[in-house]
């Protein structure tokens, strides 16, 4: 497998946000598109495989299970922290462009997690959260009844701004808030971070899956939690 140069980047037909994000992680002496196993690999560096998916995490389910056995893989996932709406015309003239009052956070990659709960124990899988600042494009689609008929095109990015990233399954422990108790419920959890109690108990879900949290009984309907030994 030969290295291939930052300038020659496969794509296999990607969507701007994908490539950008390779683009960004690029460094010399990076294989891409490399073919594996049935699969191709985004990117090689040293012996790591490093996946980006900046859709459903359920999509690379089967992938990531079958590689992660024999092969170091990381998943790079990014969250919009600051977005812009950009509509445009048939053309693809911009029409209108305003700031999306939504901010994400690093938490939100628990909604995604869920689909990889088999993975997250294994020491193999790695996961690597980019907080970016993006354009999201949108155009009229007459098919489409939410949005007032405004379809997303394609998510560009601007800039990554910060990154977070999870060498051990362990490491998910560290989006805890600091000020729980011994032992928590996934109601001290949605207190702590000020996250919907929904948000609460997919990470409470997640870290449990990794090992990073453990049953510690119960404390009426709700189970009590704590952190493992080895966190």
């Amino acid at each position: 497998m030969d290295a291939v140069s930052t300038s020659h980047i496969g794509t296999l037909n990607e969507k701007p946000l994908h490539a950008a994000l390779k683009t960004h992680y690029a460094r010399p002496g990076d294989q891409f598109e490399v073919p594996l196993g049935g699969f191709h690999i985004d990117l090689v560096r040293d012996g790591l495989l490093v996946e980006f998916q900046t859709g459903n995490f359920g999509a690379m389910k089967r992938k990531l299970a079958a590689l992660v056995p024999d092969h170091r893989i990381r998943l790079v996932y990014p969250i919009p922290a600051e977005k812009w709406i950009v509509k445009v015309d048939g053309d693809g003239r911009e029409l209108s462009r305003r700031k999306s009052p939504k901010r994400g956070c690093v938490d939100d990659v628990f909604a995604e997690l869920v689909f990889l709960l088999s993975l997250l124990a294994e020491p193999n899988f790695s996961l690597e959260v980019l907080m970016t600042r993006e354009e999201e494009v949108r155009y009229k689609d007459s098919r489409k009844r939410r949005r007032d008929g405004w379809a997303t095109a394609e998510r560009r990015l601007i800039e990554v701004a910060d990154r977070w990233v999870f060498d051990r399954p362990a490491d998910l422990a560290d989006l805890l808030p600091g000020e729980l108790p011994a032992e928590f419920t996934t109601a001290d959890i949605a207190r702590g971070t000020g996250k919907p109690l929904s948000i609460a108990q997919k990470m409470a879900y997640c870290l449990r899956a990794s090992g990073a949290i453990t049953p510690a009984g119960k404390q009426g309907r709700s189970i009590l939690y704590h952190l493992a030994e080895a966190v």
